[in-house]
C-alpha cells in the first residue's frame, strides 16, 4: 500500500511532463507557434505542485528541462544545446520553475491546512 501511495504522484508527474512534451515536440516539429516553447512546462510543473507538493515538482522542473533541451532546442535528440541563448533560456526556466514550485506548494500549505481544520470542527 505504502508503494501505491508513493508511486502515484510520480506517475501522475511523469504523465503530465509526457503529455506536455508530446505536444510541444509535435509543435517544434511542425515549426507552428510560438519560440521558447520551454516555458509551456510550468503549467505541468505548476499541476503537480498543487496536487503533491514542492519536492515531486521541483524534481517535475528538473525533469521538463531535460525533455526541453532533448526534444526542443537544436540538436535535437542531444541533451547538449547549440546557442548560447538558449542556454540561458534553460537556467532561466530551471530557475522560475523551481522557485515557482516551491511558493506554489508553501501558498496552498496555510489553505489546505484550513480546510482541514474547519472539516475537523464540523
Amino acid at each position: 500500500m505504502h508503494f501505491v501511495r508513493t508511486a502515484v504522484p510520480a506517475l501522475v508527474a511523469l504523465a503530465a511532463l509526457l503529455t506536455a512534451t508530446a505536444v510541444l515536440w509535435v509543435v517544434r516539429i511542425e515549426s507552428v507557434g510560438p519560440q521558447h516553447l520551454v516555458f509551456f512546462y510550468l503549467l505541468p510543473t505548476v499541476f503537480v505542485a498543487v496536487l503533491y507538493g514542492s519536492r515531486l515538482a521541483m524534481l517535475a522542473a528538473l525533469a521538463a528541462t531535460a525533455c526541453a533541451a532533448y526534444f526542443l532546442y537544436d540538436p535535437l535528440y542531444s541533451f547538449s544545446v547549440a546557442r548560447p541563448v538558449e542556454a540561458g533560456e534553460l537556467l532561466c526556466f530551471v530557475g522560475l520553475a523551481l522557485i515557482g514550485a516551491k511558493c506554489t506548494a508553501d501558498l496552498l500549505r496555510p489553505a489546505m491546512g484550513l480546510m482541514q481544520n474547519s472539516a475537523a470542527e464540523d
